[in-house]
């Protein structure tokens, strides 16, 4: 085993001077120090992170086609097939050109997603609970709609167990 170099040393935040003890006055390296946070720090560059398709951030970092399925209602098929109708290279969305990204966002506009889609489901479990069919009542009851097993597990739909006393077999 080789010996770790010890590189990490303390420094005291203050230079204490024999005058500092008597409160006279303050140490030249304080002074230094609040004259450096004083001055304003210079910031790079505004970069754009991510880009905007159908009111989501995709990832800049991630290729085209994996970014689109950060949007709701969008996935690995959908993507697939925007991507083929738009005819676009799948490479990363940072290098993507603003006429390729409007070309994607106007393709994206034709499938319902994020907000539409929400609205069509909850819609649609609204009215399968209005006519009181089964998987309504299932809903309703906040119960497995699927045809699941709910005598044990399906702990998803109805939260954590409660103890019933008396109830072995």
């Amino acid at each position: 085993k080789r010996a770790r170099k010890e590189t990490h040393t303390h420094t005291n935040m203050f230079s204490l001077s024999a005058s500092s003890f008597v409160g006279t006055s303050v140490s030249a390296s304080f002074k230094g120090r609040q004259q450096q946070q004083q001055q304003p720090q210079q910031r790079g560059a505004l970069q754009i992170r991510a880009a905007r398709v159908a009111g989501v951030e995709i990832p800049n970092n991630k290729r085209a086609e994996t970014a689109l399925t950060y949007i709701f209602g969008i996935g690995n098929t959908t993507a697939k097939a925007v991507m083929a109708a738009t005819g676009l290279e799948n490479k990363r969305v940072r290098e993507l050109s603003e006429e390729e990204l409007t070309i994607l966002r106007e393709e994206v506009d034709k499938y319902k997603n994020e907000g539409q889609l929400r609205s069509l489901i909850s819609l649609n479990i609204k009215r399968l609970k209005e006519i009181q069919c089964y998987r309504g009542k299932r809903h309703i009851a906040n119960l497995p709609v699927r045809g699941q097993r709910s005598k044990t597990n399906a702990r998803t739909r109805k939260g954590k167990s409660k103890t019933v006393a008396g109830k072995k077999k």
